[in-house]
């Protein structure tokens, strides 16, 4: 198939994936051979308190690049390896994730709107599958306007939800690395080796938003073509 939009899809950002990963694994490896006086978790710990969180738990999480915040659960899930080592890394992606709970404590927008639109995405994920296989059995089940919205919902929806995450993801790595210059947990060589850090971590979701708006165009042509030969 000579599509440019198929062959990125299926060459092109597999490529770019790889090739961030490797990066940010890379510069993991790389800064967390700088040491720090903090854990991962005294520095979450102390960046909560610094804040005037002391609703969520710090808690260790088993496997590697697992470190998450979860706003149901009230806690900031580190990796084994981020929670106890003692280096510029760890504490980088220690209080990224605090930045998280810091913007669900303040509100922060563009959180709440991701967090709304889990639902959909859990819609969006059974309708698409339906939407690229069921073909016209769809539209004489779901009627003209049904299937509009259908594949509004399976093709926009995740291309959407990964853009929105960009500016949580971002925002978090700033409230981290302004924590840090704020207490002097990181300094001079320390603080580059975080920015870089934490800036190789969101281009994996730059990258998941490409792909996501990239499939979307790709099932979107398909569609749009089955409806004109209609």
């Amino acid at each position: 198939m000579n599509d440019p939009i198929f062959l990125l899809l299926l060459f092109g950002i597999p490529v770019i994936s790889k090739i961030v990963s490797s990066q940010m694994r890379k510069r993991f490896v790389q800064f967390s051979k700088d040491p720090t006086a903090l854990s991962g978790r005294e520095a979450a710990e102390q960046m909560l308190a610094t804040r005037g969180i002391t609703d969520v738990a710090v808690i260790s999480t088993p496997g590697q690049l697992t470190d998450h915040y979860d706003p149901r659960t009230k806690t900031v899930n580190l990796s084994q390896v981020v929670y106890g080592e003692r280096n510029v890394a760890a504490v980088a992606v220690a209080t990224h994730e605090c930045g998280h709970a810091v913007q669900d404590a303040t509100g922060y927008p563009m959180l709440t709107a991701r967090s709304k639109m889990v639902p959909l995405m859990k819609i969006s994920n059974v309708a698409l599958p339906v939407l690229a296989f069921g073909g016209a059995g769809v539209s004489e089940i779901a009627g003209q306007h049904g299937t509009a919205l259908l594949c509004l919902l399976a093709l926009g929806m995740p291309a959407l939800f990964s853009l929105v995450t960009l500016p949580v993801e971002f925002n978090a790595s700033r409230r981290a690395l302004a924590w840090q210059e704020e207490v002097g947990i990181a300094a001079g060589d320390q603080q580059s080796g975080a920015k870089k850090a934490l800036f190789w971590a969101a281009m994996t979701y730059v990258v998941a938003a490409l792909g996501a708006i990239i499939q979307a165009l790709y099932f979107a042509k398909i569609f749009l073509g089955r409806g004109r030969r209609g």
